[in-house]
């Protein structure tokens, strides 16, 4: 199978300097069960960079988990707020 490049394409935004955007093929999101909301952490060993889909963290676990009970027990005051 043929290689592909991937190129880093540098973008300036007014304002900030030295800002970098990296362009990634369609297929590799879709093998990493990422999307453009998924955290990912981002490393190096100074000769390549790791993209990795984020493991959750126990502190995001316990707000997920208090969420979950929010929604569940408060569902109807929820609604009416939102009204």
């Amino acid at each position: 199978m043929p290689r592909r490049e991937r190129r880093i394409i540098n973008h300036s935004f007014p304002g900030l300097s030295g800002t970098s955007a990296l362009a990634i093929d369609r297929p590799i999101p879709e093998l990493l069960k990422i999307d453009s909301e998924t955290p990912l952490d981002i490393s190096t060993d100074g000769k390549q960079l790791v993209i990795a889909p984020a493991k959750p963290s126990a502190r995001r676990k316990r707000f997920e988990a208090a969420q979950e009970f929010a929604d569940k027990h408060y569902e109807k005051a929820f609604r009416k707020l939102a009204e």
